[in-house]
């Protein structure tokens, strides 16, 4: 997949952004996620810099730790795989909204231990709330939760296939247009 970040997000990529998370934006299995589907045409990859760019911003703003906004906005979307392309059919409990906070929570600890901690962790594993019942605990998590909200609104440029995006495969038929 390929795809140019927007001019917009390049911009405000400062000194201090880049200081908190380029261990992450370089890492190898971290730029993976570059060829994985997130919504429509955009990468995992640019989508959790969106929501991590944005969320620092407004993590800064709001004299919040906007360090942890930036770590968990990259890794809340770190899962294991690109989702929309598997054929495994499961029970709606067992679907992509429901367990891949776990599968970053998972990996995040895996490839970056040192960034770890009980606020990032809480934040990534809360991010899908309310599909998981259970919201976050700081605030930092809240922005990232309504931040990944607002970045993936694009979904609705294409009605049909808003069925995909909550675990439900269209009976009959291809999951695209």
């Amino acid at each position: 997949m390929k795809e140019k970040l927007p001019k917009k997000i390049i911009s405000a990529l400062d000194d201090e952004y880049l200081s908190i998370v380029g261990s992450i934006l370089t890492n190898k299995e971290y730029c993976k996620r570059k060829e994985y589907h997130h919504h429509e045409n955009r990468s995992v990859y640019a989508h959790c810099l969106l929501v991590s760019v944005r969320s620092y911003k407004i993590a800064k703003i709001l004299g919040l730790d906007y360090k942890t906004a930036a770590i968990a906005g990259l890794l809340h979307d770190f899962y294991d795989k690109d989702w929309q392309l598997s054929k495994e059919k499961t029970n709606i409990r067992k679907a992509h909204g429901f367990r891949h906070a776990q599968e970053a929570v998972k990996n995040s600890y895996e490839c970056f231990p040192d960034l770890m901690n009980k606020k990032i962790e809480n934040s990534i594993l809360r991010h899908m709330f309310p599909l998981n019942f259970i919201p976050p605990v700081y605030l930092e998590g809240w922005i990232i939760c309504l931040v990944d909200k607002y970045c993936s609104c694009e979904i609705f440029s294409r009605p049909k296939n808003l069925y995909k995006y909550v675990g439900l495969k269209k009976k009959g038929g291809a999951d695209d247009e």
